[in-house]
């Protein structure tokens, strides 16, 4: 069993593709209940190490338990508790809003009864009411994180994986995902996500993991990762961010000959 109080935890977790070590033996930790960010630029492994912990993906080396549950020896009751948002996500788009919640309960063996009660709920709650009964594809990109969370919530998991979920999404639709997402903590339940948004993680998140190269280079509560620094200065430090001096682009913004 895993360690009460700890949602997620990952002891040396390992992948490479080919001769490229995407994620090189990750020790990740979120508590129960908390608003976890795993943060990192571009390429530093957090889809795949998401991809791993969820059960999408299979490691090299290490394992992962999510709730005491080990996500490959125990996969269904891994898959029970968890609701997944993953990056790039393909929805059955020639479905409406609500029949995708409505596929959703059938799969999770939820009754129909349910199903409805609960699909009309998250329908309200995420804006979606005009448009429960458009079919998917055409659903703008803000619609489609709202029904694919709506769906991703609907069998009440305890805990919530989100890839980029703020991507290209418009600040009303933004904001709506903030609310649900602070609703659902605040019952006990864990919300992870992964960005490279600093701004964003330093506004929700309780805690953080801070990810470079495959590697996790700090974890714990946002305000002693952060210091005090803000979490983009933290996390610029911590990946080696250098700036590259005013050599070169002397050309950009000065008029031409």
């Amino acid at each position: 069993m895993g360690l009460m109080g700890d949602a997620v935890r990952t002891q040396g977790l390992f992948k490479r593709f080919g001769q490229q070590v995407a994620v090189g033996g990750v020790d990740l930790i979120v508590p129960r209940g908390s608003f976890a960010g795993l943060v990192g630029p571009n390429g530093a492994g957090k889809t795949t190490t998401l991809g791993m912990v969820t059960g999408l993906l299979r490691p090299d080396g290490g394992r992962a338990e999510i709730e005491g549950h080990d996500v490959w020896t125990d996969p269904v009751g891994v898959k029970s508790n968890i609701g997944v948002l993953p990056e790039g996500l393909r929805l059955f788009e020639r479905l409406s809003g609500r029949e995708l919640l409505t596929y959703n309960g059938r799969i999770r063996g939820i009754s129909p009864e349910e199903t409805r009660r609960r699909a009309d709920e998250l329908i309200q709650v995420m804006d979606l009411v005009e448009s429960q009964d458009k079919l998917v594809v055409d659903y703008s990109t803000g619609m489609r994180k709202k029904i694919a969370l709506a769906a991703a919530l609907l069998h009440n998991p305890r805990v919530l994986f989100l890839d980029e979920p703020f991507e290209g999404v418009d600040p009303v639709s933004a904001n709506t995902l903030v609310d649900v997402l602070r609703r659902y903590t605040s019952s006990g339940s864990t919300v992870i996500f992964s960005s490279h948004v600093m701004d964003l993680v330093e506004r929700l998140c309780d805690w953080v993991s801070v990810m470079n190269r495959g590697q996790i280079v700090a974890q714990g509560p946002l305000t002693e990762v952060r210091g005090e620094r803000t979490l983009n200065e933290a996390f610029l430090q911590l990946v080696g961010a250098r700036g590259n001096g005013e050599e070169g682009l002397s050309w950009l913004g000065s008029p031409t000959a």
